[in-house]
């Protein structure tokens, strides 16, 4: 129970009626204590096989990168249900062993990406489902957010919680967290792009650069999908403030995030800095969606909405399953391959 799993999951899930936080685990005694007191937990432990003895229904796995999937798996096998922040692990053969696993044994498994279950998110998979844009040819994913007091371990995020102030290793250890931007943010970026597509890389090359911080703090990537179109990714670590719109009663700023998508019968444009939502198709259709205020605004309550649902039987949707989780460590393992070989590498593992 990190930073993020303190001011995000824990409080989405303490406003149900319906939930039971039954064990919290984390280490440090201090902030377990706090989160007991926070929240009610009934027991807290710094050992997650521990906590994991509890015959819980559902787990929510946000530790560092690097451990999720030794935290997901057990998880998994205990015969909870799982919701894994994103990126779902470092290496995408695990990814996908997770998502096989979960199947198997007919289990839930939810990826942490917020954007699938937002208005724009929801909407933008509506259009491509119910009209598309043809044979998609190409697609277009840029994004810039305000993490590089994060990356360079010189401040926190904005949302972070107060009193779990997150570990600077926990983002700018490669071997934690598995890279910098491209892990960080971008798989935000192509949880929502591959979930709109439901494409997967085929090939990618891609340039990163550091600047002087541990990780990387900016990233271009360009990628060859299996369906044959091609892509470009682009990331940059931002100041915080530095966003062309930012409304009035929202928890930080917007992410600079754009998903444009071309076909051979039309595009399709997602701009979530600017809740503007836009299909344009040769056959006459063309449509600009109108959208609430705040539809593009990052929020992370439906992964956690979404794990209770399940699990309690009800019938809904899963917007962001295991194999879209796979699917996006696919590229970004690839593009830290690619920029330390210096050439085009293949990014499908299965």
């Amino acid at each position: 129970a990190g930073s993020w799993a303190a001011s995000n999951h824990i409080p989405v899930l303490a406003d149900r009626d319906d939930v039971q936080l039954v064990v919290a685990c984390r280490k440090g005694e201090e902030p377990l204590a706090l989160l007991k007191e926070q929240f009610g937990f009934e027991y807290t432990t710094e050992d997650y096989l521990e906590a994991l003895e509890h015959d819980l229904d559902a787990v929510v796995v946000a530790s560092p990168s690097g451990f999720h999937f030794e935290h997901a798996k057990a998880a998994l096998e205990s015969g909870a249900n799982v919701l894994c922040e994103k990126p779902v692990t470092i290496d995408p053969s695990q990814a996908w062993e997770l998502d096989r696993l979960a199947r198997e044994l007919g289990q839930h498994f939810v990826i942490s990406f917020g954007w699938n279950y937002r208005p724009i998110g929801i909407e933008a998979k509506r259009l491509m489902d119910q009209h598309g844009v043809g044979q998609v040819q190409h697609v277009m994913v840029a994004m810039a957010s305000g993490t590089r007091d994060l990356l360079t371990a010189t401040g926190a995020y904005e949302g972070a919680a107060a009193d779990f102030a997150p570990d600077w290793d926990t983002w700018t250890d490669p071997r934690l967290s598995g890279g910098g931007y491209a892990p960080a943010q971008l798989s935000h970026a192509m949880g929502l792009a591959l979930w709109l597509t439901n494409d997967r890389a085929d090939q990618v090359f891609s340039f990163m650069n550091n600047e002087a911080a541990r990780v990387d703090l900016h990233d271009a990537i360009s990628i060859r999908y299996q369906s044959g179109a091609t892509g470009t990714l682009s990331g940059a670590s931002c100041f915080q403030a530095a966003n062309a719109v930012d409304l009035e009663g929202e928890e930080w700023p917007r992410h600079q995030l754009q998903v444009r998508i071309f076909g051979d019968e039309g595009q399709l444009t997602a701009d979530l800095e600017r809740d503007f939502l836009w299909i344009y198709r040769e056959d006459g259709l063309d449509e600009k969606v109108d959208l609430p205020d705040h539809a593009g605004l990052y929020q992370c309550d439906g992964p956690p909405m979404t794990l209770v649902d399940l699990t309690q039987g009800l019938e809904v949707p899963n917007r962001s399953p295991g194999d879209l989780g796979a699917r996006t460590v696919e590229v970004i393992a690839a593009a830290y391959e690619s920029a330390s070989a210096g050439g085009p590498v293949s990014a499908s593992v299965t």
